[in-house]
């Protein structure tokens, strides 16, 4: 069998891509992949596709605050130090031709230039600072940086990123195993496992089962149905928390206009990230089993549904959430219309529930009046987006956003035993 080749870009200015370098090396080690390091200019790529230079200034406060903490949360569960640096983002162009001038094999010098930016704070975009760190890495820094602005050193860089862009890159780290019919793209940090599944030929569904204690602290789960990876977040959510969480509906679009985020955000990703966003859906639905297909109705208007979760108090027993999940999985796997009234009533009848009495329920000023309540609620509690899983630490709440980050919300959970289930 040929050995697999796994290609890792990367750009110094990335605290993720920081994070994925410090374990690449050895997850090809352990696959048996032949890793190939590719460095690339992160901001050419923005460029191509049309991404703001700077992403942490057009999230929202609540956003911002949620990334910087999950990259912290990203290199305490890789065991590496971290360190904001003044002036983030920092130019690391001449770092990465530093990189190209002492060439292959890559990674002994990139380790030394990702340390320095992330945990030494030392300025790669100034030449003294750059001159400290080759000549600790035992390379002659006048010879190198004579070279850095060598034309042909120049076009090399711009080559790389060119390539990259065009295998569909459009931030990092990004893997790429180049299997067989195609090459497999993954983007980030929190995709290394799935890099690893493929690369050791592991079908879907066989991630490594992860046993949970019970959580010893309160978790909230706010989710709206219009969110596919609600729908995902959810379905491993019921899983591993159940009755121990609180479950709170809420209306998604509303979240967004009171914390200033476009209505529907996967409209404004570009072609690139859009397709990668699309087959990343269709791995975590099979690594969790959920069935999936997305819908020929999107964005949906999801209020009706809420409001009849609500009027059934659906989400507060584990017997009533039948019902959530009925209404995830008719949307997100039946392709079903959950903002028709008819839908609705035979959705929940296919329950035993009251369907017709349900609609009409949600309907009254009442059932408004209690979505209007739990998405405040949610805003309060710092919610930007669906899934949330929110643990109550005795140090005190924790955010968690994303399908893919309950798992670290659940061990939160588990090692935090001081806040009631109440």
């Amino acid at each position: 069998m040929p050995t697999p080749a796994l290609r890792f870009y990367f750009d110094f200015s990335c605290p993720y891509a920081y994070v994925a370098s410090t374990g690449i090396e050895a997850l090809a080690q352990r696959t048996g992949a032949a890793l190939d390091p590719r460095p690339i200019l992160l901001g050419g790529v923005f460029r191509a596709r049309a991404t703001p230079q700077n992403l942490s200034e057009t999230l929202s406060p609540a956003k911002a605050r949620h990334n910087l903490t999950d990259i912290h949360r990203q290199a305490a569960r890789a065991g590496v130090p971290i360190t904001m640096p003044k002036g983030h983002p920092i130019r690391t162009v001449e770092a990465l031709r530093a990189l190209l001038v002492v060439g292959p094999p890559f990674m002994p010098l990139a380790h030394a230039l990702f340390r320095a930016y992330w945990v030494d704070g030392i300025d790669l975009s100034s030449r003294a600072g750059l001159h400290r760190v080759l000549s600790e890495a035992g390379h002659d820094a006048d010879a190198v940086l004579a070279k850095i602005s060598d034309p042909a050193i120049k076009q090399d860089l711009r080559e790389r990123t060119e390539e990259a862009i065009t295998a569909g890159v459009f931030g990092v780290p990004t893997c790429v195993v180049m299997s067989d019919p195609e090459p497999q793209l993954f983007w980030g940090v929190d995709r290394l496992g799935m890099v690893e599944r493929c690369l050791t030929g592991a079908s879907a569904g066989s991630s490594p089962a992860v046993t949970h204690e019970p959580p010893r602290a309160r978790v909230d789960v706010y989710f709206d149905y219009a969110s596919p990876f609600a729908y995902l977040g959810c379905h491993r959510a019921e899983q591993l928390l159940g009755d121990s969480a609180r479950w709170h509906p809420m209306l998604l679009g509303a979240v967004f206009k009171q914390v200033g985020m476009v209505d529907v955000p996967m409209f404004t990703l570009s072609a690139a990230k859009r397709r990668h966003t699309q087959l990343d859906l269709e791995r975590q639905a099979a690594e969790s089993g959920a069935p999936y297909r997305f819908p020929t109705r999107f964005p949906m208007r999801t209020v009706l549904a809420l409001r009849v979760t609500l009027a059934a108090r659906a989400h507060e027993t584990r017997e009533g959430r039948r019902l959530v999940h009925a209404l995830f999985r008719a949307y997100w796997a039946d392709d079903r219309d959950i903002s028709d009234p008819a839908e609705l009533t035979r959705i929940a009848d296919e329950l035993g529930l009251d369907g017709a009495g349900l609609v009409a329920a949600a309907g009254e000023p009442s059932a408004k009046q209690a979505l209007f309540a739990t998405t405040n609620a949610a805003v309060e509690a710092g919610v930007f987006g669906a899934p949330t899983f929110v643990v109550h630490t005795p140090t005190g709440p924790e955010l968690f956003w994303g399908a893919d980050r309950l798992e670290l919300a659940v061990e939160t959970a588990e090692t935090n035993h001081d806040v009631a289930l109440t």
